[in-house]
């Protein structure tokens, strides 16, 4: 390949997906930035508005980066996700750079931005990634040439949640920094907590904050305790599937003390290591743009101008990553040492004939929330694995259980992630179906809570199942573990139509849940 980047040489990156236009220069390390960011008068960002202020702001925006333009070897602008009017202007400004400067034009996914300049400024290698701002909110890691999403949102970002609560109570914009300050004086009171499989939402808790009676700092504790315990919750889920050992912080919302806080010490519990990159690199910026746009053309990854489109709805699971060339670890875990396996919420101890689970305290939860969460998943555990059992799903005996612990039979056979084939998931398939038609959802459905035996799939780990016969819940069942199948294997496709072949094969409303799943699939990130 020949040398697109040489060693005087720099790249031109422009960010503007939202309320902050900036612009920034990187060779071997970060030469300049500056950013000019919008702020509304009242309320929240308005995309004409702001789009508006990236045109007004752009030319000394990029004049006060652009000190050598000879030097200049490429122009890199976020592609996507973001606001539509911002993003044209942006891209606008990118080609007529490009143009003028006789050098090529890269395209650059917000997101993956977002990693790769938390990976460069932390040194880490093949992290999992909590990636928290305004309009997303998603855990990711690196397997076979992509990010895969092995979590996200079901409907607003973690950031734009808090964004909503800080204007209905005349807070600025935006939201997050007044409600850090408010939560350190507040009591923290119970709020919904809404995590499934590896998927959270944020309206609900949003909503109910709002309609909260209670102190203001009390509201903002409750609301900063439960939606930071959900978010590190399934980042340890994805962990603890992945098998991988670092955590990685990155987006706006990442400057939240607190939340650094919960996930370092998730992280020290686990063995893993955490990081988060300083305060520059973790907002919206052009640094993250110009870097990820200098990895990406010594790649040879370029954009043709007629292909420089912006991309809307633009995410991390379509880049195709040709500037990491290692697989990615996944599923690195051997065989549990002493016969106990530590999952994301329980420690499992394995006998000959039974097995012991018991949920453990998170110190990063709130107590009274943590007492909560492993009392009511305890209990609603039991019970639903029983009544699933009684109507026919393959599923583990129960044989004792207390405040925190269940007793149930050891069930041999292998775990689905490891055995994962179009036979093993059309098995995985009829189990969910029959599950469905009894009016539960499993709620966590992943290959790690699956194990064949016999000619079956047995259904494990009840422990976010909750009684529902309506079409939504279903869907985002399956989604659940659609996402799973697609962050962690290679022939997707095949897997899929394989556990589609038995799903629909035991369980008559099978189409109507399928076509929601499509619609939950569907359904915009980045609002």
């Amino acid at each position: 390949m020949p040398d697109m980047m040489p060693d005087d040489g720099l790249v031109l990156g422009l960010e503007g997906t939202a309320w902050n236009l900036s612009a920034a220069l990187f060779g071997d390390d970060l030469v300049a930035l500056h950013s000019a960011p919008y702020v509304p008068p009242k309320g929240g960002i308005h995309p004409r508005e702001a789009a508006q202020h990236h045109a007004s702001a752009m030319k000394e925006v990029v004049s006060r980066v652009l000190t050598e333009p000879e030097r200049i070897r490429a122009v890199a602008f976020s592609q996507g996700p973001g606001l539509g009017p911002s993003l044209r202007t942006v891209a606008t400004a990118a080609r007529a750079l490009s143009i003028a400067l006789g050098v090529p034009l890269v395209g650059v996914n917000h997101c993956v931005a977002h990693v790769e300049i938390g990976r460069w400024a932390t040194g880490f290698s093949d992290p999992i990634v909590l990636y928290a701002s305004g309009a997303n909110t998603q855990v990711l890691g690196f397997l076979n040439g992509r990010y895969r999403i092995f979590g996200e949102t079901l409907d607003i970002g973690l950031g734009n949640g808090l964004d909503k609560f800080a204007r209905s109570h005349d807070l600025p914009h935006p939201g997050g920094p007044a409600i850090e300050r408010l939560a350190r004086e507040g009591d923290y009171i119970e709020l919904p907590y809404t995590v499934k499989g590896m998927d959270l939402a944020f309206s609900g808790l949003v909503s109910a904050a709002q309609e909260s009676n209670a102190p203001l700092e009390d509201v903002c504790s409750g609301l900063q305790e439960t939606a930071f315990a959900m978010c590190v919750e399934v980042t340890e889920r994805a962990l603890a599937h992945a098998g991988k050992n670092e955590v990685l912080l990155v987006g706006g919302v990442g400057a939240n003390g607190r939340l650094q806080e919960m996930l370092g010490v998730m992280c020290e519990e686990r063995g893993a290591a955490f990081a988060v990159p300083e305060r520059t690199y973790l907002g919206d910026n052009g640094a993250m743009i110009a870097y990820t746009g200098k990895i990406m053309l010594e790649h040879g990854v370029v954009l043709p101008l007629e292909e420089s489109q912006i991309r809307p709805g633009y995410r991390a699971d379509e880049v195709e990553v040709a500037w990491r060339t290692e697989p990615g670890e996944v599923f690195s875990i051997g065989p549990h040492e002493g016969g106990v396996a530590r999952g994301a919420e329980a420690v499992v101890e394995i006998g000959e004939e039974d097995v012991v689970k018991r949920r453990t305290s998170k110190r990063y939860r709130n107590p009274a929330l943590d007492r909560r969460l492993i009392a009511e998943r305890t209990r609603a555990e039991a019970r639903l694995i029983a009544t699933a059992r009684r109507a026919g799903v393959p599923t583990p005996v129960i044989r004792d259980i207390t405040a925190d612990t269940i007793v149930m039979e050891r069930v041999r056979g292998e775990v689905l992630k490891y055995v994962a084939a179009p036979e093993t998931i059309r098995l995985a398939g009829e189990a969910v179906g029959r599950l469905h038609g009894t009016g539960i959802v499993h709620g966590d459905l992943t290959t790690s809570n699956m194990i064949v035996r016999d000619g079956q799939c047995v259904l494990i780990d009840f422990g976010l199942s909750s009684t529902s016969s309506e079409i939504e819940s279903r869907g985002v069942d399956l989604h659940v573990f659609f996402q799973t199948l697609e962050s962690t294997t290679e022939n997707f496709e095949d897997l899929k139509e394989a556990f589609v072949k038995g799903y629909a094969g035991v369980f008559p409303g099978a189409g109507e849940v399928l076509a929601r799943e499509h619609e939950v699939e569907l359904r915009g990130r980045y609002l």
